[in-house]
């Protein structure tokens, strides 16, 4: 296969999976998925935080796959409120860890609502190393089942994000923080709204400095 971004299918439990998949040339390199935001709001895995947190993985070596979540695209089945989400997500990370199973980390990153779909499947999934979890909702999803988080990682968020009350992440950011064992790095951007309009320089550089930080531990 060569470096090239395809575009393939993925058995899910709904159906068939449209996804896109970038393989590294190198068999121990480290894998990563990326989650859409959510359906019913115009979500899809072509969302730009999406893609661009999908180059930035590709750009630093991993194999890495985007999913578009069932009824989304060409994506088999209808929204279910989560819970098939996360039964996409499985098999779409089972599907990626098939195709590299000689990976050296494994990493799950979603935006919003895909975030959430990220961190449920982080609590499912002994392999995951890390997580990035860009623009969570605490206000709106429930990230109590976080105790304790098993792994560390990354949350990103604007600092003027405007469906997001930023006590909501300052409640999060203490809850994480106290736990021992995991280090949870969060990281407020200036200027930056919920979807990081203007301000995705600034998310990219971001995302690629703890990438490359954390990939030089392996």
């Amino acid at each position: 296969m060569d470096n090239k971004i395809l575009e393939i299918f993925i058995p899910g439990p709904a159906g068939r999976l449209e996804a896109k998949y970038f393989k590294s040339k190198k068999n121990t390199s480290p894998v990563a998925l990326v989650l859409q935001p959510h359906p019913q709001y115009g979500g899809t895995m072509n969302n730009k935080v999406v893609v661009d947190t999908f180059h930035t993985f590709m750009d630093n070596d991993f194999s890495v796959c985007r999913v578009n979540f069932r009824g989304v695209g060409k994506s088999d089945g209808e929204f279910d409120n989560g819970q098939g989400e996360l039964a996409d997500a499985a098999a779409a990370l089972d599907w990626l860890e098939r195709e590299n199973f000689d990976n050296s980390q494994c990493w799950v990153s979603g935006f919003s609502f895909g975030s959430l779909i990220a961190m449920q499947l982080l609590m499912r999934r002994p392999e995951i190393n890390r997580f990035i979890a860009i623009s969570p909702q605490p206000n709106v999803y429930d990230f109590s089942f976080l105790s304790p988080c098993p792994t560390s990682g990354m949350v990103v968020c604007g600092k003027k994000d405007e469906l997001v009350p930023v006590e909501y992440i300052t409640e999060l950011d203490k809850r994480l923080s106290a736990q021992k064992g995991i280090k949870v790095e969060f990281n407020t951007i200036a200027d930056a709204n919920h979807f990081f309009s203007k301000t995705d320089n600034v998310l990219i550089k971001t995302l690629d400095k703890y990438i490359k930080k954390e990939t030089a531990l392996y």
